[in-house]
Protein backbone atom coordinates (compact mmCIF):
# COMPACT_ATOMS: atom_id res chain seq x y z
CA UNK A 1 0.00 0.00 0.00
CA UNK A 2 2.75 2.46 0.95
CA UNK A 3 4.69 1.87 -2.25
CA UNK A 4 1.54 2.43 -4.29
CA UNK A 5 0.93 5.70 -2.49
CA UNK A 6 4.53 6.74 -3.08
CA UNK A 7 4.10 6.06 -6.79
CA UNK A 8 0.99 8.25 -6.95
CA UNK A 9 2.46 11.06 -4.84
CA UNK A 10 6.22 11.15 -5.52
CA UNK A 11 7.51 13.69 -3.02
CA UNK A 12 10.18 13.74 -0.34
CA UNK A 13 7.58 13.79 2.44
CA UNK A 14 5.41 10.92 1.31
CA UNK A 15 6.35 9.19 4.56
CA UNK A 16 4.56 11.94 6.50
CA UNK A 17 1.19 10.70 5.30
CA UNK A 18 2.13 7.02 5.57
CA UNK A 19 3.41 7.46 9.13
CA UNK A 20 0.45 9.68 10.04
CA UNK A 21 -1.99 7.00 8.84
CA UNK A 22 -0.06 4.28 10.67
CA UNK A 23 -0.31 6.24 13.91
CA UNK A 24 -3.97 7.16 13.37
CA UNK A 25 -3.18 10.88 13.48
CA UNK A 26 -5.31 13.35 11.52
CA UNK A 27 -3.83 16.30 9.65
CA UNK A 28 -5.59 18.55 12.14
CA UNK A 29 -3.98 16.82 15.12
CA UNK A 30 -0.55 16.92 13.48
CA UNK A 31 -1.08 20.60 12.69
CA UNK A 32 -1.95 21.36 16.31
CA UNK A 33 1.01 19.35 17.60
CA UNK A 34 3.51 20.99 15.24
CA UNK A 35 2.16 24.55 15.04
CA UNK A 36 1.88 24.11 11.26
CA UNK A 37 -1.27 24.84 9.26
CA UNK A 38 -3.39 21.81 8.30
CA UNK A 39 -3.69 22.98 4.68
CA UNK A 40 0.08 23.31 4.44
CA UNK A 41 0.51 19.74 5.74
CA UNK A 42 -1.96 18.56 3.10
CA UNK A 43 0.05 20.33 0.41
CA UNK A 44 3.29 18.75 1.66
CA UNK A 45 1.72 15.28 1.69
CA UNK A 46 0.55 15.63 -1.92
CA UNK A 47 3.81 17.13 -3.17
CA UNK A 48 2.44 20.62 -3.82
CA UNK A 49 4.79 22.18 -1.25
CA UNK A 50 8.30 21.36 -0.10
CA UNK A 51 9.07 21.89 3.58
CA UNK A 52 12.05 23.80 4.86
CA UNK A 53 14.40 21.97 7.21
CA UNK A 54 12.79 23.68 10.21
CA UNK A 55 9.32 22.57 9.10
CA UNK A 56 10.59 19.08 8.35
CA UNK A 57 11.96 18.91 11.90
CA UNK A 58 8.58 19.98 13.27
CA UNK A 59 6.77 17.35 11.20
CA UNK A 60 9.18 14.62 12.27
CA UNK A 61 8.87 15.59 15.94
CA UNK A 62 5.08 15.60 15.64
CA UNK A 63 5.30 12.03 14.35
CA UNK A 64 7.70 10.94 17.09
CA UNK A 65 10.64 10.63 14.69
CA UNK A 66 13.82 12.53 14.00
CA UNK A 67 14.50 14.08 10.59
CA UNK A 68 16.96 11.40 9.51
CA UNK A 69 14.40 8.65 10.24
CA UNK A 70 11.72 10.50 8.28
CA UNK A 71 14.01 11.00 5.28
CA UNK A 72 15.29 7.41 5.39
CA UNK A 73 11.72 6.08 5.40
CA UNK A 74 10.73 8.39 2.55
CA UNK A 75 13.75 7.25 0.53
CA UNK A 76 12.84 3.61 1.14
CA UNK A 77 9.24 4.22 0.02
CA UNK A 78 10.49 6.00 -3.09
CA UNK A 79 12.90 3.15 -3.82
CA UNK A 80 10.14 0.56 -3.34
CA UNK A 81 7.80 2.51 -5.64
CA UNK A 82 10.48 2.75 -8.31
CA UNK A 83 11.22 -0.97 -8.08
CA UNK A 84 7.51 -1.83 -8.19
CA UNK A 85 6.93 0.29 -11.29
CA UNK A 86 10.05 -1.00 -13.10
CA UNK A 87 10.25 -4.81 -13.17
CA UNK A 88 13.82 -4.61 -14.49
CA UNK A 89 15.00 -2.56 -11.51
CA UNK A 90 17.12 -4.41 -9.01
CA UNK A 91 16.30 -4.16 -5.36
CA UNK A 92 18.23 -4.95 -2.22
CA UNK A 93 15.19 -7.00 -1.09
CA UNK A 94 15.58 -9.55 -3.90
Amino acid sequence: MAAGFAARYPCPCVDVVVERFAQGITQETLANDTQLHQRWISNVETGKRNPSYVSLRRLATGLGLNVSELIARAEQLESDATADSNPLATSSRR
